[in-house]
């Protein structure tokens, strides 16, 4: 296993672009939202993903949300 791999000791935490919620990983969980925005990759927890789903399927940039 790489340790810089997305799991590994020195992998940075996920955490959630509006809310603030930590993955506890360095993997997001699967019912975590990955949105690209400007060329830069945004997750959103699940709770975040449910409050603003018809934003995120409008395809709004989370910005505007």
């Amino acid at each position: 296993m790489d340790p810089k791999g997305p799991d590994g000791p020195g992998a940075t935490p996920v955490t959630c672009a509006l809310c603030g919620t930590s993955a506890g990983g360095g993997s997001p969980p699967a019912t975590w939202l990955c949105s690209v925005e400007n060329g830069r990759r945004r997750y959103f927890c699940e709770a975040c993903a449910r409050t603003h789903i018809r934003a995120v399927e409008g395809r709004l940039d989370s910005g505007l949300w």
